[in-house]
């Protein structure tokens, strides 16, 4: 709505002044944030989104890849393998194939987070224009992780906010302020945000803003914000519109100055960061289906070959004594030799059953897998087909686990079917591979799916390779 004068925001954006003063006060669940004055006391604004450090890496890494039941059975047989009463194989050769895809896949996640860990050194050391205590209005540039709860910081036209910042001021003299909160939530239309009169006139009159803000404790909800600025003598409710996030960019305003209330591991954004994620492809889910299957199938081989020597062994049971490999005595010594009795001797072929029948579940297929994926990484990045002139980039393989996933369509969703359209979807015509699917229709000549909605048409390219 357009009204005459001075801006003034619709109603649904004012906050309740008594809701806010009251929820803020409630129990003390506040935080109180002098204007210009930054505070040591709250967080800084370094953030971290690598998922290891060196002294975690090591334990932390060997938890994520032990979630893969084929790597706790491997592991199973390495340990049975060390026992003298079972060992099939030499001690050190059944080591070193699961050692082997341990560190494989050690440096191939050891790699990722490195890249993690630049990636956050950037962020980190990006500079910002803050004010300068005890000068009359001079920004000097900051890095990000030197920003602190309190400081005044001055952004530019499409630069980023490098924190949660209440408005001050604004280039437009209403207060008005345009953000792109694609980094939040994935929306490409701008926001609209504004600075509030009182300080938009003190800023624009002193040249600074000077006050005590109240303001809720950090939390998840990106949406919602209560505070209050004492200016003046007077109490100015803030509200979710008179606060910018960091990770937003400013746009179609030519500067922006606020006050950061929320900084680092605090700010909304990184509330809402639960970490780099494991992700595991629908290839590795089925193998670690396959693996419990052939495991009950093991375990079914081990145990009838356990009762057919049980039975061996009781039918023969006078003939142990001679018998090579179960003689009870060692004449020369007149001790046990090599025997245990039938129920011991029964479990200790049970376990080197197993030992015989391991090779069921190959470890070689994950050797061959772990490999296979950090060549695919490779070709993918050394691929000129996937190179970007523009912005000069290549393709980047960020998680190395899931490369098999790439290019596999399952769902193919349209939106804004109905609403002023004709709610129907009529199947033109494909051609996926070189194979035509058009039943008849006018045939396509390339892999395209056509799809007709309404008077509306969307045509989607696809590459399928099986």
């Amino acid at each position: 709505v357009e009204v005459p004068g001075p801006f003034r925001p619709s109603r649904r954006d004012q906050p309740d002044p008594s809701a806010s003063e009251r929820e803020l006060h409630e129990g003390g669940e506040y935080r109180a944030v002098a204007v210009g004055e930054p505070s040591p006391e709250f967080a800084g604004n370094a953030v971290r989104t690598a998922k290891y450090s060196a002294l975690t890496f090591l334990p932390r890494n060997l938890f994520e890849q032990f979630r893969r039941l084929s790597y706790v059975y491997f592991l199973a047989i390495t340990v049975l393998n060390q026992l003298p009463q079972v060992a099939v194989f030499g001690r050190g050769a059944s080591v070193l194939p699961l050692a082997f895809v341990l560190f494989v896949t050690a440096v191939k996640d050891a790699y990722e987070d490195i890249r993690r860990h630049r990636s956050d050194r950037r962020e980190n050391n990006r500079l910002a224009a803050v004010l300068a205590p005890q000068t009359a209005g001079e920004y000097l540039p900051k890095k990000w992780k030197h920003i602190r709860v309190g400081d005044v910081v001055r952004v530019a036209s499409n630069e980023t906010l490098p924190a949660d910042m209440v408005l001050l001021a604004t280039s437009d003299p209403t207060g008005l302020a345009h953000v792109q909160t694609v980094n939040l939530d994935g929306e490409t239309n701008l926001k609209t945000r504004y600075a509030k009169q009182e300080t938009q006139l003190s800023f624009s009159h002193d040249g600074h803003v000077a006050g005590m803000l109240h303001c809720e404790r950090p939390n998840r909800n990106i949406y919602g914000f209560q505070a209050n600025l004492e200016i003046d003598g007077k109490r100015v409710s803030l509200g979710p519109s008179n606060i910018v996030l960091r990770g937003c960019e400013l746009k179609n305003t030519t500067w922006a100055i606020g006050v950061v209330v929320y900084a680092g591991k605090e700010t909304k954004v990184m509330l809402n960061n639960s970490g780099p994620p494991s992700k595991r492809s629908r290839l590795e889910t089925q193998l670690n289906r396959e693996t419990v299957i052939l495991s009950i199938m093991l375990i079914g081989m081990c145990i009838t070959a356990s009762v057919l020597a049980g039975i061996w062994l009781l039918n023969h049971q006078r003939e142990l004594e001679f018998t090579q490999f179960f003689r009870e005595k060692d004449y020369t010594t007149g001790k046990n030799y090599n025997y245990y009795g039938i129920g011991m001797q029964i479990f200790v072929t049970f376990l080197m059953a197993v030992i015989v029948y391991q090779v069921i579940i190959p470890i070689s297929l994950y050797i061959s897998m772990e490999l296979v994926r950090l060549g695919q990484a490779y070709f993918m990045g050394a691929d000129n087909d996937l190179y970007d002139e523009s912005s000069r980039s290549r393709f980047q393989c960020r998680a190395l686990n899931i490369n098999e996933d790439l290019g596999q369509i399952k769902y193919v969703f349209s939106d804004k079917t109905g609403t002023l359209t004709e709610n129907k979807m009529e199947f033109m015509c494909a051609s996926i591979h070189g194979v035509d699917y058009s039943s008849g229709k006018p045939a396509c000549g390339s892999s395209v799916l056509m799809i007709f909605c309404g008077h509306q048409k969307w045509q989607l390219g696809l590459t399928l390779s099986f």
